[in-house]
Formats: C-alpha cells, sequence, structure tokens
C-alpha cells in the first residue's frame, strides 16, 4: 500500500500520472475529436468583416458576460431555437495559429444574455449602435458598460466615410451642433453581432439527432397561446420591445412610439404591414428599422400587428394572416419588376 505521507517521490509520480490522464481525457482527446467536426450543410461562413467583427469582440472581452451556448435546459429555451451543437462554432478549417483552432469567443459567465441567437432575436443595426454606445439608453436596467471608445463627436458628417451617425436621446447625449458617429470597429462588431443566427438542422429526425428538442420547439418557441392562437403580445415582446418597448412608447430620439401612432392606427393597414415586412428609413431623427420579412411569418406578423393595434390606447381593426399574405405577394411582386 502507497504511503504519501513518507513516500514523496510515489506521491509526485502518482499525482504526474493523474494529470496527464485528465489532461488526454479532457483536452487532448476532444481536441482531436473537434477536427472532425463538419459545418451544418446550410451554415454560411463569416465574411472578412464578420471575421473582422469578432476579433474585435474578442478584444473587448464581451465573451467575460456573454455566452454563445444554449444548454439543453429549460432555463435556456428563450435564446435560441435548439441546443448548441458543435458545428455551431464551426468557422473554417484553418487554424488561427499552432495552438488555437479558433477564438476564445463563448464565454462562460451569464452576467448578460446568451448571443448564440442575436442575429435573429435583434437584427437593428441602429439598436446596437445606441446599445455599445449607452446600454441604458435602450435597456433601463442594464449593468452592461458603454463603449465610448468605438465612437466620435464630430460637428459635422461625410456619408460614406466607413463611419454612422447614432440617433441618440437627448438625455444621453445634448450637445447642439456635434453629432456622435460609430467608428468602423463599432460597425464590424455589429456587424458580427448580427451574423450570430442558429442554422436550421436538416432531417426530419432531428429530434432524435438532439434530445428534447421537439419539446423546445414545441413548448418553449411556439408563441402559441393555450387556445391554438398565435401569442402577439409575446411575439412582439420577443421581436420588437427591444426598440419600441413594452409600453409602446419606443424610445425619444431613437425609436419612434407605436402608442398613438397614426400609422398603427390607420383603418387601412397596408403601410403598418409594409413597414413590418421591408424596413423603414424615412425619417432622420429616429434609426432605421430592420426588415422582418425574412424573419417573421404571415401568421406572426398578423399576430403582432393585431398586438400593437389593439394595446396602449390604440383603437384599430386586427389584421389576418391573408391580409399579410397578401401584402407580402403585392411586395415581392414590386420588387420583382
Amino acid at each position: 500500500m502507497l504511503n504519501f505521507h513518507k513516500e514523496h517521490k510515489n506521491l509526485v509520480l502518482t499525482a504526474s500520472v493523474v494529470f496527464i490522464a485528465l489532461s488526454i481525457m479532457i483536452a487532448i482527446l476532444p481536441a482531436f475529436q473537434m477536427q472532425e467536426t463538419e459545418p451544418i450543410p446550410d451554415q454560411k461562413p463569416l465574411t472578412a468583416n464578420q471575421e473582422r467583427g469578432l476579433q474585435i469582440y474578442v478584444s473587448e472581452n464581451c465573451m467575460a458576460c456573454h455566452t454563445q451556448q444554449v444548454r439543453n435546459i429549460e432555463m435556456d429555451n428563450v435564446w435560441g431555437d435548439r441546443p448548441s451543437i458543435p458545428s455551431d462554432y464551426y468557422y473554417s478549417k484553418k487554424r488561427m495559429d499552432v495552438w488555437r483552432q479558433s477564438p476564445s469567443s463563448l464565454g462562460s459567465e451569464r452576467t448578460g444574455p446568451d448571443l448564440t441567437n442575436i442575429g435573429k432575436r435583434q437584427p437593428s443595426e441602429d439598436w446596437h449602435l445606441l446599445h455599445l454606445y449607452n446600454p441604458r439608453a435602450v435597456v433601463s436596467e442594464s449593468v452592461m458598460p458603454s463603449y465610448p471608445w468605438l465612437f466620435r463627436e464630430v460637428d459635422s458628417f461625410m456619408i460614406g466615410n466607413d463611419e454612422k451617425p447614432l440617433a441618440i436621446p437627448k438625455e444621453f447625449f445634448d450637445k447642439p451642433g456635434k453629432k456622435v458617429v460609430a467608428t468602423k470597429d463599432a460597425l464590424l462588431l455589429v456587424e458580427y453581432l448580427k451574423s450570430l443566427k442558429q442554422t436550421e438542422l436538416p432531417g426530419e429526425n432531428i429530434g432524435e439527432f438532439i434530445p428534447a428538442l421537439r419539446k423546445i420547439q414545441e413548448e418553449g418557441m411556439s408563441g402559441n397561446t393555450a387556445g391554438g392562437g398565435l401569442d402577439g403580445a409575446s411575439l412582439y415582446k420577443q421581436t420588437c420591445a427591444a426598440c419600441h418597448q413594452d409600453n409602446g412608447k419606443g424610445i425619444a430620439g431613437a425609436f419612434p412610439p407605436l402608442a398613438g401612432s397614426k400609422i398603427v392606427n390607420d383603418e387601412d393597414h397596408e403601410m403598418l404591414i409594409k413597414i413590418i415586412l421591408q424596413g423603414y428609413d424615412a425619417r432622420p431623427d429616429y434609426g432605421v428599422m430592420q426588415a422582418f420579412g425574412d424573419i417573421l411569418n404571415d401568421a406572426e406578423i398578423a399576430a403582432i400587428a393585431t398586438h400593437e393595434r389593439s394595446s396602449w390606447g390604440n383603437d384599430a381593426p386586427p389584421v389576418s394572416e391573408e391580409d399579410v399574405k397578401k401584402i407580402r405577394e403585392y411586395v415581392l411582386n414590386e420588387l420583382n419588376k
């Protein structure tokens, strides 16, 4: 029997063997297994700008507070359409250097929300830029630090110089004659964040491929009410509330209010549906609204529009799925002319 109190050589030898065994099991074998990782069939590689944005994400240490991995547990259902798999982190077969296959970007802390699917949950470039400039401007209770070095204050702004002006509420920036512009680094970082979207997995046996996925899709992510219809309030909260806020009042100087809006309350819902489908960039005093035509289906848009037209004092007729379908077809026909 080994006596580690007196036989120090045996103690060192045993500790060394345990250390080597654990290193092989925890580090070396998984590293070799990862070499066989293949991308999901429809997964798009990062563009040059997105790769540069990834480098900025790493250099700013965003992973100290944000993860990029959805676990197969109930509390993570809100962050992604499914649990994460190794192929989600497949960037390139080309190694970064001798020691690293890919950047350390996943993180382990959950001080902030998981970013696995942030490009789908929050597709607005203006929202991300304002959030980086001052997180409290869009999320009042946020504990995230500001990143002012990614922005510049200027007296005038020239279009086309790789920078973009921000629409900022006066309470966060009130300097007459001055303008805040996002630098190229800020735009690249946002481009990377917007690229973070879970790729749909192929095949009908997807539930067997990832245990409990069907339950997550059907119960956690469907947005269905007990009565079987889509819950417009829940969909609005997931898709629109970050900019227009839960109370529909928007953010002054950044995102317009929906409460009392003439467009929302118009008897003719065509303009509202077109804005949701195509986005909106006609008011220089507000940020650009992202198009949701490729993100939301007709039933989801109808549910959201109906919620907006019947909430916060608004009183307009509901919108049906068929209404949205007709307007979508009209918009597509116009674009194809």
